[in-house]
């Protein structure tokens, strides 16, 4: 298989295998007009198998959401055809309009134009909650 180099976007490496499609689709990817490739069950010595996305493209992406998604995931920003920044990931301290809460009493579900914020709340098992009702997110 020959995927062709980025000149100018990212790649997403070191996502955990499985979560690349996750990852897409949280990142609004299929609505953009550019580039995407998603590379499922890649071979590596350090994980055994990895997801990885390479965007061709200068759009704008959600850090917060890949740190959600995958903590360990690594994001490589190409320009001309060069690496010029590799960024670490981790869990962010908030996710806005990330997720949905999933509580139909909760204030987002009558007042609609209320952001869906969600904090986390224990980083050792990867739990956010609703700002607005403290429900668990899923």
């Amino acid at each position: 298989m020959y995927i062709d180099s980025v000149r100018n976007g990212m790649v997403i490496d070191h996502i955990s295998a499985g979560y690349g499609m996750k990852l897409y689709d949280l990142l609004g990817l299929d609505d953009q007009d550019v580039s995407v490739a998603i590379i499922k069950n890649v071979s590596s010595r350090k994980m055994g198998k990895k997801d990885i996305i390479k965007i061709d493209a200068d759009i704008p992406i959600s850090l917060d959401v890949i740190g959600y998604v995958d903590p360990g995931a690594t994001v490589n920003i190409i320009k001309n055809g060069e690496l010029v920044e590799k960024k670490a990931m981790a869990l962010p301290a908030e996710l806005c309009n990330v997720l949905r809460c999933k509580n139909p009493r909760c204030i987002t579900s009558t007042e609609q134009e209320l952001p869906h914020i969600f904090r986390l709340t224990d980083p050792e098992h990867k739990v956010y909650r609703c700002v607005w009702c403290e429900t668990k997110a899923e």
